[in-house]
């Protein structure tokens, strides 16, 4: 019998009123084998949560982390910690990466942005036009709107 199997007879064996007592604090029943949110992440959400944690640290040209960062630093760090190898620089994500439209964009692909076909700063989607990047010298890492039409998307393989 799988896990997910098992959750109506844990239900049933738990009573209806642990049941109601479970959905009305928004707790969740652990099941082993089962999955937890967590756990079940893609690496790209995993991704945009470690670089949302780095949140404030301290830009620094050529510096991939774990106190202090450059753009393409800050993209390289947090998809090593969430399971994925990428190249160094900015431009060499971007060549790395499957490329896909604006409209099919994704919170934790990453933004890449251009002047022609120079790729020169890259930062993790975050949604809503939004995304986590460390910006230039004298700054941090934050979340910041996206300024510019001039950004290409790529999703992270």
């Amino acid at each position: 019998m799988s896990a997910l199997n098992r959750v109506p007879s844990l239900m049933a064996r738990a009573g209806t009123a642990s049941a109601l007592t479970i959905a009305a604090v928004g707790g969740s029943i652990v099941v082993p084998g089962v999955a937890s949110e967590a756990a079940a992440a893609s690496p790209a959400t995993k991704a945009l949560r470690i670089a949302a944690s780095k949140q404030g640290s301290p830009y620094k040209w050529g510096a991939t982390g774990p106190r202090r960062f450059d753009c393409s630093g800050l993209t390289l760090y947090s998809f090593k910690k969430a399971g994925k190898k990428l190249p160094r620089t900015a431009a060499q994500q971007y060549n790395k990466t499957r490329h896909i439209s604006a409209k099919n964009r994704k919170a934790g692909d990453l933004v890449f942005f251009h002047s022609g076909r120079n790729v020169y700063h890259v930062g993790i989607y975050a949604g809503k036009g939004r995304m986590w990047h460390a910006p230039k010298t004298g700054d941090v890492v934050k979340l910041q709107k996206i300024w510019t039409k001039s950004v290409w998307y790529g999703r992270v393989r």
